[in-house]
């Protein structure tokens, strides 16, 4: 007699090991987006004004202190409200040059001197680029809102930005 080969302890096993890397991939997105909310947390706020031509427009960003925090900046963020933004305070004058990898929306990168001056504005920076995006000269901070926002409220070089925050 044939001894008959029992072919459920394999599919068993198989679908055992799929459920599981279900649940694992399933559980990637949850700790991305754990792990980018406490990073939002983690940078201290404050607000700064932009004085226009005609008019001063407030926000309220997150400034960057550490290497680490520059360097992610304001990645894998789906979204950023209208006066909501990022300051990358590099603590002197000098030529910064940003890019928008793993940045998944657009904004707008205004290149501020260390008198407040905002020396240029790249609008309307595209996500997830590698092009590198230069001050054009020396600038002491980036201050990066969403897209659009420049324009709307008038923003250009030459404006000023107050409560520049200064390294302690």
């Amino acid at each position: 007699m044939k001894k008959q080969h029992n072919s459920l302890v394999p599919r068993r096993q198989s679908l055992m090991v799929l459920s599981v890397l279900v649940f694992v991939i399933g559980m990637f997105p949850l700790a991305a987006q754990a792990q980018d909310a406490s990073l939002q947390d983690s940078s201290p706020r404050r607000a700064l004004e932009i004085i226009t031509k005609t008019q001063r427009q407030t926000f309220e960003v997150e400034v960057t202190r550490t290497r680490e925090q520059r360097a992610r900046g304001l990645m894998f963020r789906k979204e950023i409200a209208e006066r909501d933004g990022m300051l990358f305070d590099f603590g002197h004058d000098q030529e910064i040059r940003m890019w928008m990898k793993d940045t998944l929306i657009p904004l707008d990168m205004i290149f501020i001197e260390s008198d407040g001056r905002i020396l240029r504005i790249e609008q309307n920076a595209e996500p997830e680029s590698l092009r590198l995006i230069s001050s054009n000269g020396p600038a002491r901070a980036v201050l990066e809102v969403k897209a659009g926002i420049a324009r709307k409220f008038g923003i250009l070089a030459g404006d000023r930005v107050i409560d520049l925050p200064v390294d302690p």
